[in-house]
């Protein structure tokens, strides 16, 4: 896939230009979107990616689009889980209901700057050691195995090293001040709890990428497509967290399947390793040739047949629960 200098420069700049024009929009008017309005931007969000999706496919043809679509599909979906963690982050700082969409949009600016960074480094580190999608493989099948045994979603956010230290120099207000970050007291300067909860929100999003990144590594080894997929979902991440902030407890089978995608990419990526293989203690450094190759077709066929068996299961079950109350 040949992507020029200019395409890279471009593509960052129409992404942090639309969220950059998100911020200033809602910065006007801080407020809590309706289930509506926040449905429209959703609506939106995606459109936009079928539709970077399409010029994809005009531009380096079907397989390129078909490895966009199953990127942006599977981190689209792992990101319902940052979701979770979100709600607990907006408690945890009591940040007011008309702040919230603002403090999203900007640790999200600041998440999708640390997932570049992240994306650049695991590009890096493919090109000169194929052998990494046997880690990558064995990562994402680990886990899909801890999705699977569940786990309390509370303890899924703890104050990383980062925020604890800001806590430690940084004088914070008590109360926050609309969307000021700094603010003016007897003279003397103070930072808001926005800062806090900004770099919560941007930090522990990057502690999912390390799971999500992987995963469509597994879907397209171009750096271009892993970037833009990451960037279209974190994009339509906003709105999604109040279309389904209080939603997310219905969807009581999303872990599982989960679990099924990123074990699915796990075992695809370890068979590409093997039939890309060149170390020594396997297989005599030669490639395994019964290893087989997962199409692109297949691999977003089933991604998108997980998730709506998912949704499915979860709303019979939860009608099925509300006839028996």
């Amino acid at each position: 896939m040949d992507v020029t200098p200019l395409v890279w420069v471009l593509t960052i700049a129409g992404v942090l230009g639309i969220l950059v024009a998100d911020l200033l929009i809602v910065s006007r008017r801080p407020h809590k979107p309706s289930m509506r309005e926040a449905a429209r931007w959703v609506g939106f969000f995606v459109a936009l990616a079928v539709l970077f999706g399409l010029v994809v496919w005009a531009v380096w043809g079907s397989q390129y689009a078909a490895e966009f679509y199953a990127g942006w599909l599977t981190e689209y979906s792992l990101s319902l889980d940052n979701l979770f963690v979100f709600v607990i982050i907006m408690a945890r700082f009591a940040v007011p209901a008309a702040l919230q969409q603002t403090v999203l949009i900007i640790g999200i600016i600041l998440a999708l700057l640390l997932r570049g960074l992240f994306i650049a480094a695991g590009a890096f580190v493919i090109e000169r050691f194929s052998g990494v999608f046997f880690l990558f493989g064995a990562f994402l099948i680990w886990t899909a195995w801890g999705l699977v045994r569940g786990g309390d979603e509370e303890e899924e956010f703890e104050e990383n090293v980062l925020i604890r230290w800001i806590g430690r120099v940084v004088t914070l207000t008590p109360d926050y001040h609309g969307v000021r970050l700094r603010v003016t007291i007897e003279g003397i300067k103070h930072w808001t709890p926005m800062l806090v909860v900004m770099v919560a929100i941007g930090t522990t999003d990057l502690l999912f990428a390390l799971d999500s990144i992987p995963a469509t590594f597994g879907l397209t080894k171009e750096p271009y497509l892993v970037f833009t997929a990451n960037a279209f979902a974190l994009m339509g991440l906003v709105q999604l967290f109040f279309l389904l902030g209080g939603l997310l407890d219905r969807l009581r089978y999303l872990n599982v399947g989960l679990a099924v995608i990123l074990a699915f990419i796990g075992v695809k990526l370890i068979f590409e390793a093997l039939h890309t293989n060149s170390l020594p203690f396997i297989n005599d450094g030669q490639p395994v040739e019964w290893a087989p190759v997962v199409p692109v077709g297949v691999s977003l066929g089933f991604i998108l047949v997980t998730l709506m068996i998912t949704a499915a299961a979860s709303i019979a079950m939860e009608r099925r629960e509300h006839q028996h109350r």
